[in-house]
């Protein structure tokens, strides 16, 4: 027998977004990831809706009076909620917002409106010891945070003092400083014997 499917379950043009969440270290943060890439090979991070410009998507994220922080990066988007608000509470609006936002096909990132970003990318003009450093934040520190919901770019190095950004679920993690001194110092010291100090830009 042939099924006759109503015309309002037929999906055309783009498809079924489906969504997860994971925790992070950062209580106040929670990982959405998306079956679809959103913002392939970059991130950005959004602190209030006045900087989201860039985002239609933040920028109505930021519409939830509940949300404060908003990072979007490869295939997920990492949110940051005021203290007073308990996930359970929210999970299912804000996965029901996105999976609605993502299957119209809406914008995520306007790139024309995008300021310079910072670029974590190594150029043929950095000095020899940042090609290394830019090396190690790549190839090792970049997929472990990444998991946790978070980003860490490369700022500036000068007279042995690495400074860094700390993004996402990274950002006003309780654990982040203990990420930053004891490990991503400690390997820099190990293997890049000229740093001396890594510290996270402040906020």
């Amino acid at each position: 027998m042939f099924q006759i499917i109503p015309l309002e379950m037929i999906k055309t043009g783009n498809p079924t977004i489906s969504i997860y969440t994971e925790m992070t270290p950062n209580p106040e943060t929670m990982k959405f990831v998306v079956n679809r890439l959103l913002y392939p090979g970059k991130s950005i991070e959004f602190t209030d809706e006045a900087s989201a410009r860039p985002s239609p998507l933040a920028t109505e994220l930021f519409s939830f009076p509940f949300i404060k922080g908003v990072f979007i990066m490869s295939n997920f988007v990492t949110l940051t909620k005021v203290p007073d608000v308990q996930w359970d509470d929210v999970i299912p609006t804000l996965k029901a917002f996105l999976k609605s936002y993502l299957e119209e096909g809406r914008p995520v990132i306007l790139e024309e409106e995008l300021q310079q970003q910072t670029d974590s990318s190594i150029s043929e003009d950095d000095p020899e010891v940042v090609k290394k450093i830019k090396e190690l934040l790549e190839n090792y520190v970049k997929p472990a945070v990444e998991m946790d919901g978070g980003a860490i770019q490369f700022k500036h190095y000068e007279k042995g003092k690495l400074t860094l950004i700390l993004q996402g679920a990274c950002s006003g993690c309780p654990s982040s400083m203990i990420t930053l001194k004891a490990g991503i110092e400690g390997m820099m010291k190990r293997l890049v014997p000229e740093v001396k100090e890594v510290v996270a830009e402040p906020r």
